[in-house]
């Protein structure tokens, strides 16, 4: 893997981590609302859910594969 592939994949994962954190942020203040709208919760956290295997993906490509 080439340097320039590797810091697209990590500069990808800090903007994936960012976004994942702050619509934890949203949801939590969301799910505090009593007149919050469910539809566009449950879309929020699937959102989340999304970023979350996203994040995972690009951390085991940047895992060293242990049986090369």
């Amino acid at each position: 893997m080439e340097m320039t592939e590797i810091e697209n994949y990590k500069r990808q994962l800090g903007e994936l981590r960012i976004e994942h954190r702050d619509l934890d942020q949203v949801i939590v203040r969301l799910s505090e609302d009593p007149l919050v709208d469910e539809l566009q919760l449950k879309r929020l956290k699937k959102r989340k859910l999304m970023l979350k295997d996203m994040i995972a993906h690009l951390e085991n490509k940047l895992i060293p594969d242990l049986n090369a």
